[in-house]
């Protein structure tokens, strides 16, 4: 009887999100966690971020950050609108900070806290490469990403209470190994493939802002092939990876590109 309480739960929980549809990517949404409780918190450690780490501000390179960070903000809210969605991005309060530090990446917490490093100027090269990564940083927060991994987590949690219910009373070994196997395979069967895929649909939607902002998407090639040579093949298999390998990245983008040139035609934006 519990255990079948434990796995009725899991169910219901998954009927609950398969309710909910995200505008940009047009598919049902794992979320369980709304903007007015996400927001606050994230820009709080948004706020604490800047307080520890050292941001970069008055340069040419801090000027660049702002200027592309504005473009994809209105790009975004442009192509929202085209959607019907106009008040989707009223919450969110924008802010783009270059901070000091060799780390090559770059982020965008919920609401549109964005943080670049300095470290991955020197691959970025220019302003098109540039809009790749906050194209594509931006596409996180506004398809809710970081929303859906809580969730996940969430759901991976009580799928291992499930998993102690259902095994109870097995051996201590038993039930261990049962933890073990659960762990392993929803963690390389469910959670790294929905993260893998968050950032192919992060991919997508960056592709569409950054040409309805006017940069050439065919760019975001040239700065994923600067990225993979500067990993210098290090990365882990892929299946084992939070992201796609460089290659797959690559051959995605590839596909993708007629589309975001399509979309930023409708805006007047048109590539040779």
């Amino acid at each position: 009887m519990k255990k079948n309480f434990v796995f009725l739960g899991i169910a219901t929980l998954g009927l609950v999100y398969s309710c909910a549809t995200n505008p940009l990517t047009g598919k049902k949404t794992l979320n369980f966690v709304s903007n007015s409780e996400l927001f606050p918190s994230s820009f709080q450690q948004y706020g604490t971020f800047l307080k520890e780490n050292k941001v970069i501000s008055g340069t040419a390179d801090a000027k660049k950050v702002e200027s592309v960070g504005v473009k994809i903000k209105v790009a975004a809210e442009r192509y929202l609108a085209s959607l019907g969605q106009t008040d989707y991005l009223k919450d969110y309060q924008w802010e783009y900070k270059l901070v000091d530090s060799k780390e090559v990446n770059a982020w965008c917490m919920p609401g549109g806290k964005i943080v670049v490093y300095s470290g991955i100027l020197p691959i970025t090269k220019n302003d098109a490469g540039l809009a790749t990564v906050m194209g594509h940083e931006v596409s996180h927060a506004l398809a809710n990403h970081g929303a859906q991994r809580m969730s996940a987590s969430q759901l991976q949690a009580l799928g291992a209470a499930g998993v102690a219910a259902a095994t109870g009373s097995q051996s201590v070994e038993k039930q261990k190994m049962w933890q073990q196997y659960y762990g392993i395979g929803s963690q390389v069967g469910v959670m790294l493939p929905f993260s893998r895929s968050h950032e192919t649909e992060a991919d997508k939607i960056g592709l569409i802002l950054m040409a309805i902002a006017g940069y050439n998407p065919d760019e975001a090639i040239n700065f994923w092939t600067r990225m993979s040579a500067n990993s210098g093949g290090q990365a882990p298999a892929e299946f084992l990876s939070t992201h796609p390998s460089d290659a797959t990245r690559i051959a995605n983008l590839k596909a993708m590109i007629p589309e975001a040139k399509a979309v930023a035609a409708k805006f007047g934006v048109v590539f040779k």
